[in-house]
């Protein structure tokens, strides 16, 4: 009950109204007219203020659903308390946190050599046998990203079951921290096409094995590209190929989720393919984003929300973004809109 209290202050949040309401309103629609008739005629009558009112109704039943069903997931979503933040740490701390960055850098490209290599050598056979999927090419970037990982920091992955059937394609979706998030999500053994700025594609090795493994490239300030990019993504899932969205579109500065962009759910509508949410927590703590430069010591959590079954895209984001706030403490979500 608590967790689902928690989700509806958060979604509260979102519209910009006092948590105090929006949650009333949530039981209220969860648990069938328990409120005072006097709060529930305030709560019925409160002005939609300078939103639709579709989407008004769809936060308060989000809120409604998340209060209702938090503990029967079967995906331990509880919220825990944030590390202390690392973004602004200087001294001795951020000194040992650089060598274990250049330790890193190093270790990924060691690894990454070689790798790349077998790459090369297997990518005829993939281009004949497996064009789209391309499992054989996702399979050697899960070794590189586990043999890097594994000497830096632990992934803990929850709720593997909501996995979908490794056959099925979906769009995945996650919150995006840090640099660390791909590395990350290359532990759920399940292959996928992320798309990534254009820009990214020209690093030498890193680059050039992405290109290999047909990922798809965005150029976020060109319409027409990221029209093309939703384009070939609806062609992936529906060639068997799943795809990875991080929805806020970029990585977060401030460590908070973010509001979501549509694109990933108008494929995943148009494609009737199934939305997974992704929650990654402590890949900011260990790398924060623009300091790149320093690797803390520390530990990943990956927690796998139950599939959001196909419908509208403006559902299927809702959805989303409330299964990963549910898992991220309320100081790291930030407010959908202002007023």
């Amino acid at each position: 009950m608590r967790a689902g209290a928690a989700t509806g202050a958060i979604a509260a949040r979102q519209l910009g109204r006092p948590p105090l309401n929006f949650t009333a309103l949530g039981r209220h629609a969860a648990l069938g007219s328990s409120l005072p008739l006097r709060q529930q005629h305030r709560v019925s009558q409160r002005p939609v203020s300078r939103r639709s009112s579709l989407q008004c109704t769809a936060w308060a039943a989000l809120a409604a659903a998340s209060f209702d069903g938090a503990g029967s997931s079967g995906v331990s979503v509880g919220v825990e308390a944030a590390p202390p933040p690392r973004s602004q740490q200087h001294g001795f701390a951020a000194f040992l946190a650089g060598i274990r960055a250049v330790l890193f850098y190093s270790t990924t490209l060691i690894f990454a050599a070689p790798l790349f290599c077998v790459m090369l050598a297997v990518y005829p056979f993939v281009l004949q046998f497996d064009k789209y999927r391309r499992r054989a090419e996702h399979a050697i970037n899960t070794v590189w990203a586990k043999l890097t990982t594994m000497l830096y920091y632990p992934v803990q992955i929850e709720g593997l079951e909501n996995l979908p059937p490794i056959n099925q394609p979906a769009v995945y979706v996650s919150n995006h921290q840090s640099f660390l998030d791909i590395y990350t999500l290359f532990h759920l053994h399940r292959d996928f096409k992320f798309i990534s700025k254009t820009s990214n594609f020209l690093i030498p090795i890193i680059g050039w094995s992405m290109f290999l493994t047909g990922h798809v490239m965005i150029n976020r300030v060109d319409r027409r590209s990221q029209l093309e990019c939703l384009k070939q993504c609806g062609e992936l899932l529906k060639q068997g190929a799943s795809v990875l969205f991080f929805p806020e579109g970029t990585r977060s500065k401030d460590g908070r989720l973010h509001a979501f962009k549509k694109g990933a759910f108008s494929v995943a509508a148009k494609a009737k393919v199934p939305v997974v949410p992704i929650t990654l927590i402590g890949t900011g703590d260990l790398m924060p984003n623009a300091r790149e430069y320093l690797l803390f010591p520390g530990k990943v959590r990956v927690v796998i929300h139950p599939a959001v079954a196909p419908k509208d895209a403006d559902s299927m984001a809702a959805e989303s973004y409330a299964a990963i706030a549910s898992s991220l403490p309320p100081e790291l979500v930030a407010p959908l809109y202002e007023e």
